[in-house]
């Protein structure tokens, strides 16, 4: 099977090794967003404002790959620290309708650029 690169300036560039995202057959499998801001580079200040860049950022790759948020299957959410559940749970329920897709929180040591949160996805196009 194939693999294409899916590659947005709409979103951060690649920190390191790898791509925004990569499309599969039928599916997208994005690289974990974290809250940079693409224009400027800068993390975004505080949890509820990182989380929104994130979700900002994955809106950019999954449409550069073909999809939207609708399509997401599964999303693996990475917490710097679990007690910020609840909040980030209230910023992602505003970005899914149901059935909301499969999801994992786990709790990490440390995050890229000292991030609070990174989010990725897995998405089923169209």
């Amino acid at each position: 099977m194939t693999k294409k690169v899916v590659q947005t300036n709409d979103a951060p560039g690649a920190i390191g090794p790898y791509s925004q995202a990569i499309i599969s057959g039928d599916f997208v499998y994005s690289s974990g967003q974290i809250g940079l801001d693409p224009a400027t580079g800068e993390m975004a200040e505080g949890l509820e404002a990182q989380t929104a860049q994130v979700f900002s950022n994955l809106r950019a790759v999954l449409a550069a790959a073909g999809c939207s948020m609708s399509d997401v299957i599964k999303a693996t959410v990475f917490l710097k620290n679990m007690d910020d559940f609840t909040s980030v749970n209230a910023i992602y329920t505003e970005q899914f309708a149901e059935p909301f897709p499969a999801r994992s929180a786990v709790e990490v040591a440390r995050l890229p650029k000292d991030a609070l949160v990174e989010i990725e996805v897995i998405a089923r196009k169209a």
